[in-house]
């Protein structure tokens, strides 16, 4: 009843309560992790993530490591411009954070003193992983995944409403998104480009994955030279 009094019958605040209500029923050390997670923990995991699938592509090699790799430097743009369009839609909604209209609420994070719509952490995490989705599926869904927990931290951690955290999903998939076919258009371009470059050329393709590849090629080195010894014999 007293979540009810509070809320004004707003479902938005009433799951504030109910998942921010889980931190004072938790351990210390927990909501100290929670924190961590919350606030810098699941950034540095996707950034891993990121890492992570790039290696993977790299070594795999095949006609679409340059895709790939574009796919997966478009992730981090993506999410970049997602905050660069939230800055005026901040600015326009004005919405102060939870714990400034709504008491009794457990604050893991203090100085937190600009607006709450939309989630900075929600949408980074969110155009990452559909970054990553966009690279490789199964990377992708465990990205999309780890964006979802953000989420749920956020409120856990009393900064976010439940809305600001759907807000930031849904602004960083449309960015990343939305502006996919013309990032890939110039993206791709370039990382073929990269993929030539005798210098470069690891970044999209490992130096195994090059060789073999080469190897398939017809009139490459390695074919002609394996065509002159059948010759010979």
């Amino acid at each position: 009843m007293a979540v009810l009094a509070e809320s004004g019958s707003n479902p938005d605040v009433e799951l504030l309560y109910d998942i921010n209500g889980l931190a004072k029923d938790a351990p210390h050390w927990f909501d100290r992790v929670m924190e961590f997670v919350g606030e810098y923990g699941l950034l540095v995991a996707m950034v891993l993530l990121v890492l992570w699938c790039w290696w993977s592509v790299r070594r795999r090699g095949g006609e679409e490591a340059a895709s790939s790799v574009s796919a997966l430097v478009w992730a981090p743009l993506a999410a970049g411009i997602a905050v660069l369009v939230n800055v005026p839609i901040r600015g326009f909604v004005e919405r102060p954070r939870p714990f400034v209209d709504h008491r009794g609420l457990d604050v893991l994070v203090s100085g937190k003193t600009d607006f709450s719509f939309v989630s900075d952490h929600a949408t980074i995490t969110m155009a990452l992983g559909v970054g990553l989705f966009v690279a490789n599926r199964r990377f992708g869904l465990a990205g999309i995944g780890l964006a979802l927990l953000e989420g749920f931290c956020r409120v856990y951690m009393g900064v976010h409403y439940p809305t600001d955290v759907v807000g930031g999903f849904a602004l960083g998939t449309a960015v990343a998104l939305l502006l996919s076919p013309l990032a890939m258009a110039l993206l791709t371009p370039l990382m073929k480009a990269v993929e030539r470059s005798p210098r470069a050329g690891w970044i999209v393709r490992s130096r195994s994955a090059g060789e073999q590849r080469n190897a398939l090629l017809p009139g490459s080195r390695d074919s002609l030279k394996s065509q002159e010894r059948d010759l010979a014999a």
